[in-house]
């Protein structure tokens, strides 16, 4: 019998960049989409989205930024492996130059999706993320 998997998200803000509008219509997004959404306001410090993301068990989570906040997602990859959370992915949305974008990903991101992205090919890769990750964590088990 097949199950239902349905994504546990965390989106969030990194930072100082209080511009928050993006995620909110990501995260509505993908609540639409059937996923559990975890919600933050904007301005979270990395040692406050890595125990969110532990205490939540989520699959994923998917970082805004506007400004040049994803410039510190490196960081938050490196507390994740730190915590011991390899199977959780992240993703990253908004404004993002394309030599940022090598970086990320170089630092582990899954992907990086601009403006124009539509919420169906977001939502799509995000339920592709979970089945792997859960996949691996079974694996593992």
């Amino acid at each position: 019998m097949n199950q239902v998997v349905i994504p546990k998200v965390l989106v969030t803000k990194i930072g100082f960049d209080g511009h928050d509008r993006g995620s909110r219509v990501v995260a509505a997004g993908l609540r639409d989409a059937g996923m559990e959404v975890i919600y933050t306001p904007p301005w979270q410090e990395i040692a406050a989205v890595v125990k969110l993301a532990l205490e939540e068990d989520v699959d994923v989570i998917g970082i805004s930024s506007l400004a040049t906040d994803h410039l510190i997602v490196p960081k938050l990859m490196s507390a994740l492996r730190e915590a011991g959370l390899t199977d959780v992915a992240v993703i990253v949305g908004g404004i993002v130059p394309d030599e940022d974008e090598q970086m990320l990903l170089a630092a582990g991101v899954a992907r990086v999706f601009h403006p124009g992205s539509s919420m169906a090919d977001i939502a799509t890769y995000v339920r592709e993320l979970t089945v792997a990750g859960r996949l691996n964590r079974e694996i593992l088990q």
